[in-house]
């Protein structure tokens, strides 16, 4: 089962990855962890992405593209895998698809976890995180025992600069305008299954396994 995560920040896709790992036994890759791997490989190509990355700037497709292909052709995604972050662009997607046909291999499904700007922003702006353990929390749906102390370790949680309302918003904005193409180039290949991801995350997950259901038969 091979599978493309779209949505914007906090449409849950990293939670759904998790169930979706555990019931297909494929790997969850996300363009964050593949960064991470480079720099501590410290390989040439994890140096670049790391000087790339302290100075701010975005990783070119380039590398992107060749940290994915690298990651996909390794023994553990044999039977499949999970993109999160990945493509972000319609380029990165005709790349993929270039990457896929020469290892004689396919999509099988792009879900696109579809929510609201509302439901974004009450998401993030409500979530916490500890600066110790790096637990994270949510005040509305999964909030700590005590008021904004971790459970684990006791330390005062913390909102992420990047959690706060209007930064939320403009992420949201970008995220939209950048994968709009992408929803679109998918539609026409027939891959896109569109995901209602405002509902209970239990109710989210039982519909995407009865969607891709129907794509397995």
């Amino acid at each position: 089962m091979r599978i493309v995560l779209l949505g914007a920040p906090g449409a849950g896709k990293g939670t759904l990855a998790k169930d979706l790992v555990g019931l297909f036994n494929v790997p969850h890759i996300s363009t964050g962890d593949m960064f991470r791997e480079a720099v501590a490989s410290g390989s040439e190509l994890g140096r670049q992405v790391q000087n790339i990355l302290s100075s701010g700037k975005l990783v070119p497709d380039e590398i992107v593209n060749r940290l994915v292909r690298e990651r996909i052709s390794k023994p553990d995604c044999k039977d499949g895998f999970i993109l999160d972050g990945y493509p972000r662009t319609v380029q990165q997607a005709r790349t993929l698809d270039e990457m896929l046909t020469a290892m004689g291999q396919k999509l099988d499904a792009v879900l696109y976890l579809k929510v609201s700007e509302d439901v974004v922003v009450e998401r993030l702006t409500n979530r916490r995180v500890c600066p110790r353990c790096g637990r994270i929390y949510n005040l509305l749906s999964m909030p700590p025992k005590s008021d904004e102390i971790c459970d684990d370790c006791g330390t005062k949680l913390i909102q992420r600069d990047d959690d706060r309302e209007e930064v939320v918003r403009n992420r949201f904005k970008v995220y939209n305008e950048m994968t709009a193409p992408l929803i679109d180039y998918y539609k026409k290949k027939g891959t896109l299954i569109e995901i209602d991801a405002e509902a209970d995350h239990q109710i989210t997950v039982r519909k995407t396994v009865e969607a891709l259901k129907k794509v397995i038969t």
